[in-house]
């Protein structure tokens, strides 16, 4: 199914990221936790792009049909274009295609160290010729505090505008942790004429080390009242992880009171995470 016939339904919906291994001996591991997460019955699962490049893709791949293939929950595949020319490309397509996948989540990838300019420089190259290729979904990544290599916001939007254009059909974003912040987003995006769905990316932080980590990659804005549970509950494992899934639940719950519908939970690859925040939004999303 295609996840824009999901967000047609004027209704609280609860997805999961899962991430595929490095190698072949960590499958069987992945795998288990991947299971336990699509027996949930979450709308879909996301399933990152494979650890170590195209030669890693085939777990993208295979996780993606399994969880179809095997529980019934549609499938968002990832797929980045940054280290990839259009042959490859093409013929991860073809496999995507051939495996059932419908679902594509478009992305530029991270620039590797020794980066050089190749065939796709933006996400919205690469959406344009998944658009080219065949009749799927295509999802695209935004940021609510601006991209980190954009100059301000408003190119940030612009560069949104480029991505829908190119024929993303719905936005997913990075997480956050200030809902007035996402929501003065939304307002912005849809100012600027874009209007297809937006999928609210939210990750449960359950340790102490999570803060410090999601600060370096992500950058994202700390509340006071998230940086309060951190410091109170940094040093109690079990009250920090209680505590993580509480403001996680805090966060959906207030999302859902204002009519966004979508939300995404970055819960690495943790089932006890995922059925912890379904647990807890259960009288709401049935």
């Amino acid at each position: 199914m295609k996840l824009t016939e999901l967000f047609k339904e004027n209704k609280p919906r609860l997805s999961f990221e899962v991430f595929p291994p490095k190698t072949d001996a960590r499958m069987e591991n992945v795998m288990s936790a991947v299971e336990e997460i699509a027996a949930l019955r979450p709308s879909f699962m996301s399933v990152t792009y494979g650890a170590g490049g195209d030669g890693a893709s085939r777990y993208t791949v295979d996780i993606a049909r399994r969880i179809e293939d095997g529980h019934g929950v549609p499938a968002l595949a990832h797929l980045t274009c940054v280290a990839s020319d259009r042959a490859t490309v093409a013929a991860r397509l073809k496999d995507l295609k051939a495996a059932g996948i419908e679902n594509i989540m478009a992305l530029r990838g991270d620039l590797p160290h020794d980066y050089l300019p190749g065939e796709y420089r933006h996400a919205n190259e690469l959406m344009a010729d998944i658009r080219a290729a065949g009749d799927f979904c295509i999802g695209g990544a935004c940021y609510p505090e601006v991209h980190p290599e954009s100059p301000n916001q408003i190119s940030d939007i612009a560069t949104l505008k480029e991505k829908v254009d190119a024929g993303c059909d719905f936005l997913t974003t990075q997480m956050f942790f200030s809902n007035p912040m996402f929501y003065n987003f939304m307002y912005k995006l849809r100012e600027a004429g874009i209007t297809v769905p937006v999928v609210a990316g939210i990750m449960p932080v359950i340790n102490a080390a999570q803060v410090k980590r999601t600060l370096e990659l992500s950058g994202a804005f700390m509340p006071q009242s998230f940086l309060a549970m951190a410091d109170r509950f940094r040093d109690k494992p079990e009250a920090m992880y209680a505590a993580g899934i509480a403001y996680a639940t805090e966060q959906i719950v207030d999302l859902y009171a204002n009519g966004v519908n979508n939300i995404h939970v970055y819960c690495m690859n943790k089932p006890d995470v995922a059925g912890a925040i379904q647990d807890n939004l259960r009288g709401i999303i049935g």
